[in-house]
């Protein structure tokens, strides 16, 4: 965690930073060794079945209105970058409208085998469907992080959390092998009417430049150990699961912290890289 003090990063430095995730995602002659779950036999049927929900924005075709947002680099090792307006008030709506009628109970996986257990996780998600809005989302994402090569995003799901609703730590980057793993994720806040609710960190440091309490839990004394992001509609946070020689950062274990008060919306974006991976012909 960097000790320098706080400002808002340039076009050219977003721009090399995109570059460095590019290189870090899809550069040739990285080491193949995945510091994360030991590679074994059921790994390959698990990289089959990710795959199979990776999406395909039909980028020829697909309009996008422009969208700025405002990057602000967290961490350089991770890479953590908390992102400004990654969704416009009409997406967020938008978002959470196409989730109506689809929430269901979250599952959690274990020894391969899905089940729930609201012990780790209690909440409810929502496949929702890619419509033109939710291709220019998973758009946004990958343009975001460089276009990196042979790297795809997962299909969206929403999360819905009421009261006591929660997930316990966890990392994003189980089940990897060295040739397909979730190589980043983007946690975006749809709503947030609701007190608690934040994204807990603990190997993080906290910041020195108090500009960043903007951001973050800083003066609450239940605050856990760590870093926690406030849920904020429309913003995100971004981070590498992964380093140049393809281990797993110990320092991303993250949790969704319970909300004591009011619903919280969120939506997962993650980054599937397989190596290899070719469009499925329509």
């Amino acid at each position: 965690m960097s000790e320098k003090p706080f400002r808002w990063r340039t076009v050219l430095e977003v721009a090399v930073i995109s570059f460095v995730i590019y290189i870090v995602l899809g550069a040739p002659g990285l080491k193949s060794s995945v510091q994360s779950e030991p590679s074994n036999e059921q790994d390959v049927p698990i990289a089959r079945a990710r795959a199979e929900s990776l999406v395909y924005p039909d980028y020829k075709d697909l309009q996008c209105a422009k969208h700025g947002v405002e990057m602000h680099v967290f961490s350089a090792e991770p890479l953590v970058i908390y992102i400004d307006g990654f969704l416009s008030g009409e997406e967020i709506q938008h978002l959470i409208d196409i989730s109506e009628g689809k929430w269901q109970k979250s599952t959690v996986f274990n020894a391969g085998v899905e089940t729930t257990d609201e012990a780790v996780r209690k909440s409810e998600k929502a496949l929702i469907p890619r419509d033109e809005v939710v291709q220019c989302i998973e758009q946004r994402a990958l343009s975001i992080q460089g276009w990196p090569r042979d790297t795809f995003i997962e299909r969206l799901w929403t999360q819905r959390y009421k009261v006591s609703g929660h997930y316990s730590f966890h990392y994003d980057w189980s089940t990897a092998t060295k040739e397909a793993m979730r190589v980043s994720t983007f946690m975006v806040y749809l709503k947030a009417d609701c007190e608690g609710g934040g994204t807990n960190f603990p190997r993080l440091q906290m910041p020195n430049d108090p500009k960043w309490c903007e951001y973050l839990e800083c003066e609450h004394e239940s605050t856990p150990d760590g870093v926690t992001f406030r849920a904020m509609p429309g913003n995100a946070v971004f981070w590498m699961n992964f380093d140049a020689e393809r281990r797993g950062y110990k320092e991303v274990i993250h949790a969704g912290m319970p909300v004591t008060k009011g619903e919280k919306i969120g939506l997962n974006v993650w980054s599937w890289y397989q190596k290899g991976h070719q469009m499925a012909p329509s």
